[in-house]
């Protein structure tokens, strides 16, 4: 098994698809975009089945990446999350093809 970084974005529908052009531009090989049901943040719940006009509606973008790419893409998301509502977070992972990521 081989150590590599599991980046989790969690942020606004309308922002997803600039992320992820972020995460390509930053050389990340892949990814997963999964919609978010449901949260609780900043003493506020929202509810995606709540929400008519799907404005507040959030995803999840998933990657696995080494850890050189993993600080890029942070610099690149700062700017990003300063525009939008969401939460980064990295953990370690283990893989276990390290070529892919």
């Amino acid at each position: 098994m081989h150590i590599k970084k599991r980046i989790e974005l969690i942020i606004e529908r309308m922002a997803y698809r600039r992320a992820c052009r972020l995460f390509e531009a930053s050389g990340v090989t892949g990814y997963t975009v999964v919609p978010a049901l449901a949260g609780f943040g900043n003493g506020n719940r929202w509810q995606r089945d709540t929400d008519i006009s799907g404005s507040r509606d959030m995803v999840v973008v998933i990657a696995i990446s080494d850890e050189t790419t993993t600080d890029t893409v942070l610099e690149e998301l700062s700017d990003l999350l300063a525009e939008h509502i969401g939460v980064v977070s990295i953990s370690d992972v283990q893989v276990l093809r390290p070529g892919r990521f």
